[in-house]
């Protein structure tokens, strides 16, 4: 579907950052909504599903446990 969004788990990417976390949620967005940019009535929901996608994308990556790898740790922590 995304494939612009890159895996974001370990040991693909060992230290996944805030703003990595942030261009993945958008590309889910942009391509569910059908809007590269929204028009300024929609700006509010829009923004509010990037960061809610963001949020429950975090809340995985933290709380995945891979098989011989330490335990999840983001790069500004």
């Amino acid at each position: 579907m995304c494939r612009s969004i890159k895996t974001l788990r370990p040991p693909t990417t060992p230290d996944v950052t805030d703003e990595e976390v942030r261009a993945a949620a958008l590309q889910y967005v942009r391509k569910v909504s059908g809007f590269r940019a929204p028009a300024a009535h929609n700006r509010e929901v829009f923004d509010h599903a990037v960061a809610a996608v963001a949020a429950a994308t975090q809340e995985l990556l933290d709380s995945l446990q891979i098989r011989g790898s330490s335990p999840h740790r983001r790069a500004d922590s």
